[in-house]
């Protein structure tokens, strides 16, 4: 973490905008990774949803066909959500195998950036601390009146952040990755064993339907975070990486 670049307002008064401390808060590699996905994740996540609207039904198992029974069956998805608009299914598979590729590749570098530069133990581990309800329970209620962490506090991930975002990158997207490579029957040489950790093609699509699901959540969750928390800050330290410490609040 950088030194801050300039000191806070003095004589007890607040500090205006323009003297409040700024921090390094996102490395290079962590706002690469973020704007990448920005475009990636977006088009993945329209051109699967073509992909699902061949066939809008889920099943656990090995085998899902048309009157076999389904854990879940949904209208198609409208074309304003999809890529192709049009129904296009061979396209979307194009879109979305291509960008697979680079999210993957990408997810990758970014993990062993951030385990050399020390990203993923300071800010994105859970610490032992962070599991104890009571203060689980005082940053829940903290969210829930939007009283966003202030000052020094600012500097570093809170708890519900370091377990989002630690979920996400360390759970979620691998698990993403993992069932779209189960689901296609040319991984069935090189990783036989593969279908076989999720019990089966079928619930390996099922495993990735919930996990886009999630990531789309979670994404609308995050962007109603920024929004909140101030997005002309919160934005800019992802373009510049540095933060500027909001200030203080009262007692």
């Amino acid at each position: 973490m950088d030194a801050p670049r300039t000191a806070p307002g003095s004589a007890g008064l607040p500090a205006s905008p323009d003297e409040r401390q700024e921090v390094l808060r996102h490395r290079l590699s962590t706002r690469l990774w973020h704007w990448l996905n920005a475009v990636v994740v977006i088009i993945m996540l329209m051109s699967g949803l073509m992909i699902f609207n061949a066939h809008p039904r889920l099943y656990w198992g090995h085998y899902g066909a048309n009157f076999d029974p389904a854990w879940l069956e949904l209208p198609r998805f409208p074309g304003w959500a999809t890529i192709p608009s049009t129904y296009d299914l061979a396209g979307a598979r194009r879109w979305h195998l291509a960008f697979a590729w680079l999210f993957g590749v990408s997810t990758i570098i970014y993990l062993l950036a951030a385990l050399l530069n020390g990203h993923l133990r300071r800010d994105l581990l859970p610490r032992p601390r962070d599991f104890a309800p009571g203060h689980l329970w005082q940053e829940i209620r903290d969210h829930a009146r939007l009283h966003f962490p202030t000052g020094e506090a600012a500097k570093r991930y809170n708890t519900l952040q370091r377990l989002s975002y630690g979920a996400v990158v360390l759970l979620l997207i691998p698990l993403l990755i993992l069932s779209g490579l189960a689901m296609s029957p040319a991984m069935d040489a090189a990783w036989p064993w593969l279908v076989d950790l999720f019990f089966g093609r079928q619930s390996a699509r099922s495993v990735h339907f919930i996990c886009a699901g999630l990531m789309l959540l979670f994404i609308l969750v995050h962007l109603a975070m920024v929004l909140l928390a101030g997005p002309v800050n919160e934005v800019r330290s992802m373009i510049t990486g540095r933060f500027r410490l909001p200030p203080e609040r009262a007692a």
